[in-house]
């Protein structure tokens, strides 16, 4: 992160009336070397002695958290084929070596509590022996006639290109014959989590700070071809800092994948946007953007935007409040067999500002770009994408320095959570 350069930073994460753990720092590896040692040329015996091998160097080789504990005796048997660490490393010699440091391992890792379980897999919170740190351990069951589940290979398959430091780090893979684990940097909590633990009151201040660090992943996600499918506050994990990173990708796609066609079965019903609704298999990264308008509004307003408890339920909700899309407002949608289907009441749009009164008029035009609020309409093709959604004059009171941070740089978001709770 950037230094702090004064307790008014505009950019801090203010007090909530909250309990935020003490733990969560995320490992930041070192950018990668070849670091190639040069054999002395002079001819006097003591420049042909070969320079020790550092941490440093082994570190850069491997691009290891500069906090590993590397095992006993580890450098000193790496200084003995020292001729070998000065060639380029293949990736066979980088796996055995990570493996022989203990990554891949399932004993360098110790269980501590049980976070939750679902269908597939179940996630414990644990301590990695290699930096002592916390992690977050999800534990994936496999069937001796199935392996592992897709999501599960997704997951991994995407997360390993996505370096971002507000996308959730993978710090490794643990597989055995029963289980495949996933091992991730720790955060406290998520962001449902901690919209309770404010009494879904947020300040708004951090509404601001949360939603420009959503939009910052989603757009480097984007740019890279990358749909989450998945936004809601449960994927959103925030740590004691208020660094706040997209997580759970297992439903996620990469859009360069040739085909022009996707499941509709993707997004939870909230956050779900209404050509995905109605059948469309068609989309691209508006489908994340719906969610992004949705999560918005929740976080504004204490209450999600459209709670329903089926697709038609769901539905019945957004015509409500945007009114029942027409041939004007959403071209095609009379041919839609699904929506036919449904013989909906024709509602009129409501003025947002009644749902949303905590929400300054930047606020509510952001809205409006992301879900796509009356003039916009219904077309997905409309929505703002995530990285033109930074831009809006909403988030002006940020200043310009966010929006050229590296992609390994959190915002400077100054004095943590935690010692916010202990100065008041």
């Amino acid at each position: 992160m950037l230094p702090v350069t004064g307790t008014n930073c505009k950019n801090h994460i203010v007090h909530e009336n909250l309990k935020m753990g003490s733990d969560g720092e995320s490992d930041q590896a070192s950018g990668t070397s070849s670091d190639e040692v040069q054999s002395p040329t002079g001819v006097c015996l003591r420049n042909r002695v070969q320079r020790r091998i550092s941490m440093e160097d082994l570190n850069k080789r491997l691009s290891l958290p500069a906090d590993i504990r590397i095992p006993d005796g580890y450098l000193e048997k790496l200084q003995l084929s020292s001729p070998t660490f000065d060639q380029p490393l293949s990736r066979l010699s980088r796996r055995a070596s990570l493996s022989e440091i203990g990554f891949g391992k399932l004993e360098t890792y110790i269980k501590l509590d049980k976070l939750g379980e679902g269908t597939y897999a179940t996630v414990f919170k644990g301590r990695s022996k290699l930096t002592d740190n916390l992690v977050a351990l999800k534990e994936i069951r496999l069937e001796h006639e199935e392996g592992a589940p897709c999501t599960a290979i997704r997951e991994v398959s995407l997360l390993k290109d996505l370096k971002h430091a507000n996308i959730v780090t993978l710090h490794d893979i643990v597989h055995t014959d029963k289980s495949l684990t996933l091992v991730f940097e720790y955060l406290d909590k998520d962001l449902k989590q901690y919209m309770d633990d404010c009494g879904n009151i947020m300040s708004m201040h951090n509404v601001k700070i949360f939603l420009f660090q959503i939009l910052r992943g989603l757009a480097y996600c984007h740019k890279r071809k990358v749909l989450h499918r998945d936004l809601k506050p449960q994927n959103l994990l925030i740590n004691e800092r208020g660094e706040l990173k997209l997580a759970d990708f297992g439903l996620a796609r990469a859009k360069s994948v040739p085909t022009k066609t996707y499941s509709n079965e993707v997004v939870t019903l909230w956050y779900r946007p209404p050509d995905v609704l109605l059948g469309s298999s068609e989309y691209s990264t508006q489908i994340d953007m719906w969610g992004v308008g949705c999560i918005f509004y929740e976080m504004a307003a204490g209450r999600p935007l459209f709670p329903g408890s089926t697709v038609e339920d769901e539905l019945h909700l957004i015509f409500r409040l945007l009114g029942t899309p027409s041939e004007d407002s959403w071209p095609g949608i009379s041919g839609v067999e699904e929506f036919k289907s449904y013989n909906f009441p024709k509602y009129k749009p409501q003025p947002f500002i009644n749902h949303a009164p905590r929400l300054d008029t930047e606020g509510i035009e952001l809205v409006v770009l992301t879900v796509g609020l009356p003039p916009l309409q219904y077309e997905s093709k409309k929505r703002i994408s995530a990285d033109e959604a930074m831009k809006q004059a909403y988030f002006k009171s940020l200043g310009t320095q966010v929006h050229t941070l590296h992609e390994s740089e959190s915002l400077n978001l100054g004095m943590s959570l935690r010692l916010l709770l202990l100065l008041l």
